[in-house]
């Protein structure tokens, strides 16, 4: 962190002493005021609700500018990523710093496609599930039982097992989600084939049966890569930040990826294309084409509790920029698999035209975002929809290892520890039974 020649002076009405707060400067981004010291000097805290104002660590990792609609990974744009680099190069740049050589590239990829398979006795513990538990209900048991299986790598102040646990969760989570989907349609497993692509391989896991040879289309399979791309970080979300909270804690890289598997799974969070899927059903169900112009005056109401998912973006302020890539690969698949005129995917275009057209929704800036054209992508394919979120998380474990790791090695990391505004009652004597 640089040092800002700027200080923060906190005054107080009541005349108690004022404080210096130093100021730390980003290679890019909003300058943070270093509280570190406040509690010590003034025996206050500060209060912010969701940690919107609040720095919890200092990252290389990625960068978001909200206004400007700016994705950096290791300061590389999104934009240039998704078109010039597959997934695999990228999860090599999150986790090194640096994109890779051809050698580099080569390497990194022999060593994941050569962990892919899981412990045989994964497929006993699958048993244990319903067939039609949430596919993240699934996940987020098989994530954390990897830790009972590969004991061997559970030592996250280790950088050995932090490198062997991430080649394994890389490798393995595209065959946990495909069995996890196997199960759940009582399919037989299949199992990984190294000499295809990372994404490839995914697509086969899902899609072949033992009934017949199976060969990925190329298209479908590009459109998945991107897919992984797009979703691989997206700096100190909800799940990013649960993953670090959980290994402060010196739990093993295992767990604390399942405990982001868990956070993702909320609707407003990775469930955010599962829920624009199913947004798009209701609204086919009712009607379809016909009943859009109802719905649209039904999410103008504010008090008709009626939400339009998919479009907008917490940290986004101006067009999602992983939105306009995954509009492409949308129009690309549903061109390749002749869906054009499919009546889901019709509702979901005009719905989109809506969107970018309509005052309301352009002075509100709810632009159609990354979940929005994922979720369609994914449906074509031929994915069920309660599984959008299992590969949201597939996607996002680089992210979170990356994240971890960098927490890790931070001098100074601490445990997490945040602090309370309590508002309940006092200190109070409790009464005998018959008296209260």
């Amino acid at each position: 962190m640089t040092p800002s020649d700027v200080k923060a002076t906190l005054s107080f009405s009541d005349g108690s002493p004022s404080m210096d707060l130093p100021l730390y400067k980003g290679s890019i981004g909003p300058d943070v005021i270093d509280i570190r010291k406040l509690y010590a000097q003034t025996g206050k805290f500060t209060y912010d609700p969701g940690f919107l104002s609040t720095a919890s660590c200092n990252s290389t990792i990625t960068y978001i500018d909200g206004d400007k609609g700016e994705l950096l990974y290791r300061g590389y744009p999104i934009e240039q990523l998704a078109v010039n680099c597959d997934y695999l190069e990228t999860c090599y740049l999150l986790l090194y710093g640096e994109l890779p050589n051809e050698a580099e590239k080569a390497k990194f990829n022999e060593t994941v496609m050569h962990h892919t398979m899981v412990n045989e006795q994964m497929q006993f513990f699958l048993r244990g599930f319903r067939r039609d538990a949430h596919p993240m209900a699934v996940m987020t048991g098989l994530v954390s039982a990897l830790s009972a299986f590969y004991h061997d790598s559970t030592d996250v102040h280790n950088p050995e097992h932090r490198e062997i646990s991430a080649i394994r969760l890389i490798a393995k989570m595209p065959t946990l989600v495909a069995m996890a989907y196997k199960y759940t349609v009582g399919q037989p497993y299949i199992y990984p084939q190294n000499d295809l692509s990372y994404a490839g391989n995914f697509m086969r896991m899902m899609f072949a049966t033992p009934c017949e040879p199976y060969k990925p289309n190329e298209v479908l399979v590009r459109a998945m890569d991107r897919i992984f791309t797009l979703h691989a970080d997206h700096e100190q979300n909800a799940s990013t930040s649960t993953v670090r909270l959980c290994g402060s804690s010196g739990t093993n890289p295992f767990a604390a990826i399942a405990a982001g598997v868990a956070c993702l799974w909320g609707p407003a969070h990775g469930g955010a294309n599962e829920a624009c899927l199913n947004m798009l059903n209701d609204i086919q169900a009712s009607g379809g084409v016909a009943k859009i112009g109802e719905f649209i005056k039904q999410v103008k109401d504010k008090n008709s509790g009626v939400k339009l998912m998919g479009f907008g973006h917490r940290v986004y302020k101006n067009y999602d920029p992983r939105a306009k890539l995954m509009r492409e690969t949308c129009y690309e698949v549903l061109n390749e698999l002749g869906l054009q005129n499919d009546p889901l995917f019709e509702l979901a275009m005009k719905l989109e035209k809506i969107a970018l057209e309509d005052e309301y929704f352009v002075a509100r800036k709810l632009y159609p975002n990354v979940d929005f054209y994922s979720g369609i992508v994914q449906r074509a394919i031929g994915i069920p929809v309660p599984l959008f979120t299992a590969i949201f998380a597939l996607a996002r474990t680089v992210g979170w290892i990356a994240q971890l790791n960098e927490m890790i090695g931070d001098p100074e990391y601490k445990i997490g520890r945040p602090r309370q505004l309590f508002v309940g009652a006092a200190a109070r004597n409790v009464k005998p039974i018959g008296e209260r």
